[in-house]
């Protein structure tokens, strides 16, 4: 019997980027170039990833795996803040799989991070594939859901919910209301404020955020860093270029921040994040957001929130209805060192701040 070709786990530097992007075309339907992955992996200003390939020696890569850097912030006390790793790219070649390539990519990538001295490792696999992590020793410490406010009740919406299944589209109309009521509350609470809000568009992240970043630490358990350099490098500087990020003032004083994605050809905008200094800022935030979804013509804003976390919190607030309780990835979590206060509080998910700035994914939707 011929033994098979020989596997070879090796890091990949920043000159296989385009083998990297090659594979992902092979492995999924949305397309990534290679400067796209040299901005996720390199560029960042947390640190750069690890990043694998297996395949036969010699040969280009067959499995790819990357885990990159992110700053988690405890009880908002930045002297035992930590860098953790967050699993992407998971991928192997159709051709190459049931091989049990995987486990191997995975294994390496754990050591390195370990090496690294990241505390833990988070990743947001589907329900398909949790299980093959948590027989590698990962454990499901939360779930997640996308959470929408129905903007305009048109059959873009009503196609949106026909999708979720019957009992969705039959409930529509009740969703609609939840959002619609919210809006107006929204509305009346940004409009009694002492001091009207305005917004600026960013074209660079000002320095002055860290007041905003300082505040939600505070505010939470666990909160994934949002500094000046890294909202410039998440949203601005990437390849897509599909967000824009408007600045909350109150008085000229900058009281808080959104980020939203252009609209998806099916009418939808994604609140990508946002992050204020206290309750009225929070209201001036969420109506803004609304105000510049219905300017670009959506039919809904979307956002994904750990299940029973703060952020969930406030979409719901804010008139943001779920979907079907199995319409969920998992969060899993791979902790090195049990005893860092970081990897203490990252076993329940519900504790941690956590938005879609917080994927691995560039764009939503």
């Amino acid at each position: 019997m011929n033994a098979g070709p020989e596997i070879q786990v090796r890091l990949a530097s920043p000159k296989e980027r385009a083998e990297q992007a090659r594979l992902s075309g092979h492995c999924f339907k949305k397309p990534v170039t290679a400067e796209a992955l040299a901005w996720r992996y390199d560029q960042s200003p947390h640190g750069s990833s690890i990043a694998l390939l297996s395949g036969p020696r010699g040969e280009d890569g067959v499995c790819g795996y990357a885990c990159s850097p992110r700053i988690l912030v405890p009880y908002g006390e930045r002297e035992r803040a930590a860098a953790v790793g967050e699993t992407g790219d998971v991928m192997t070649h159709p051709a190459w799989r049931k091989h049990g390539l995987f486990r191997a990519l995975d294994a390496r990538a754990m050591q390195e991070a370990a090496q690294r001295g990241w505390p833990c490792v988070y990743g947001l696999p589907n329900r398909k594939s949790a299980h093959i992590f948590v027989q590698m020793g990962w454990r499901v410490v939360g779930t997640i859901r996308t959470w929408t406010h129905w903007v305009e009740q048109d059959s873009r919406a009503r196609a949106l919910r026909r999708r979720e299944g019957r009992w969705r589209a039959w409930t529509a109309p009740f969703a609609f209301r939840v959002s619609r009521r919210a809006r107006a509350a929204l509305e009346r609470g940004e409009g009694q404020q002492a001091q009207r809000t305005t917004t600026r568009g960013w074209t660079r992240v000002p320095q002055e955020v860290e007041r905003i970043a300082r505040s939600l630490e505070a505010a939470h358990p666990l909160v994934l860093q949002r500094d000046a350099a890294w909202l410039q490098w998440r949203f601005l500087q990437g390849v897509s270029q599909a967000f824009q990020i408007w600045g909350v003032y109150r008085a000229d004083e900058l009281v808080g921040y959104f980020v939203l994605q252009r609209p998806t050809v099916e009418g939808v905008v994604w609140l990508a994040d946002a992050a204020a200094v206290d309750a009225e800022a929070w209201t001036a935030c969420a109506a803004h957001a609304l105000r510049q979804a219905r300017a670009w013509g959506a039919c809904a804003l979307r956002a994904n929130a750990i299940d029973e976390g703060p952020w969930g919190r406030w979409l719901q607030q804010w008139g943001f209805t779920a979907p079907r309780a199995h319409d969920h990835l998992n969060v899993i979590l791979y902790t090195h060192d049990p005893q860092h206060p970081v990897a203490q509080l990252a076993q329940d998910a519900r504790l941690w701040w956590f938005t879609d700035a917080d994927r691995d994914d560039e764009t939503m939707g």
